[in-house]
C-alpha cells in the first residue's frame, strides 16, 4: 500500500540488508554476470521480475513463476531482498543517454519498498 498508481520495477537484490533503507539491498541479484533485461529475456539479471501495476488504491498484487529464481540450492534468493521502485523498468531497451543505466538497473529510478525473503515453518 502506498505506491503511485502504475507500472514499477520489481527486483531481487543481492543483500537481505535494511540497515540503510533499501539502499543496503545492494545491486539486483547476478550471480552470472549479465545484463539487465526483462523477466522473459534469455540475458538477464536473475533478479529481474519486470514490473508490477499498483492500482488506484496504491496496492500490487503479483504472483510470479520464474525459472531464473530459486529457493534452494547454489545460487537461492532466501535472505536476499525484494525490492520496489518508483519508476518503470525499462527492461534493459533503453537508448541514447539512457542505455547504460538501462543495461544495469532497467532504469526504474528510486527504491521506494523493501523486504527480506525468507521461508516460513509450513502450516
Amino acid at each position: 500500500k502506498g505506491l503511485t498508481p502504475g507500472l514499477h520495477g520489481f527486483h531481487v537484490h543481492q543483500y537481505g540488508d535494511s540497515t540503510n533503507g533499501c539502499t543496503s539491498a545492494g545491486p539486483h541479484f547476478n550471480p552470472f554476470g549479465k545484463t539487465h533485461g526483462g523477466p522473459t529475456d534469455e540475458v538477464r539479471h536473475v533478479g529481474d521480475l519486470g514490473n508490477l501495476t499498483a492500482g488506484s488504491d496504491g496496492v500490487a498484487h503479483f504472483e510470479i513463476k520464474d525459472h531464473l529464481v530459486k529457493i534452494h540450492g547454489e545460487h537461492t534468493v532466501v535472505g536476499r531482498s525484494l525490492v520496489v521502485h518508483a519508476g518503470i523498468d525499462d527492461l534493459g531497451k533503453g537508448v541514447g543517454e539512457q542505455k547504460e543505466e538501462s543495461l544495469k538497473t532497467g532504469n526504474a529510478g528510486a527504491r521506494v519498498a523493501c523486504g527480506v525473503i525468507a521461508t516460513a515453518a509450513p502450516q
